[in-house]
């Protein structure tokens, strides 16, 4: 074997070699890459560059073990099934006979085609008017009802 030949195949295998400690390294799922992305994100928010779209985008997890959703003012559009609806009201007799329902709260319980559970108030006739079971697009803002759009029909929040 020639010395040059021996040469370029030390140079090929340091090549390699340094290709696939690059790759190591920086591929997405790799700790040091992990342990980076702590520096970087710390960067990006003293920046207020990119951070903000990406931070308000994610969604954690509390203490109840249940996803966060989203507070944000602009509205948010999942598809969603409804899976429960609760109300509580409190009713009023006068002795005329007269009724009236005063602290009416009406809530509707989603859930995301991710698996999340969204809690959604939303107006009496909303309440009424949403079928179980049925999946559309929910848009949502602050979690108040904006409206749920399905096959069928479109209901907004009144």
């Amino acid at each position: 074997m020639t010395p040059q030949l021996r040469n370029l195949l030390i140079l090929l295998a340091g090549i390699v070699i340094a290709l696939i400690i690059v790759i190591l390294l920086f591929s997405g799922k790799s700790s040091f890459m992990r342990f980076m992305s702590i520096f970087l994100e710390d960067q990006d928010k003293a920046d207020g560059s990119r951070a903000t779209g990406r931070v308000n985008s994610r969604r954690g997890s509390d203490s109840g073990g249940e996803p966060q959703q989203k507070k944000t003012w602009e509205p948010i559009v999942e598809m969603a099934t409804l899976i429960r609806k609760t109300d509580d009201r409190q009713r009023i007799i006068e002795s005329t006979g007269q009724e009236r329902l005063v602290d009416e709260y009406y809530e509707l319980t989603f859930v995301t085609r991710k698996g999340q559970k969204l809690h959604i108030e939303c107006s009496r006739d909303a309440y009424d008017r949403i079928p179980f079971n049925q999946q559309g697009s929910l848009t949502y803002r602050r979690n108040v009802l904006v409206k749920f759009k399905y096959y069928e029909d479109t209901i907004l929040n009144n």
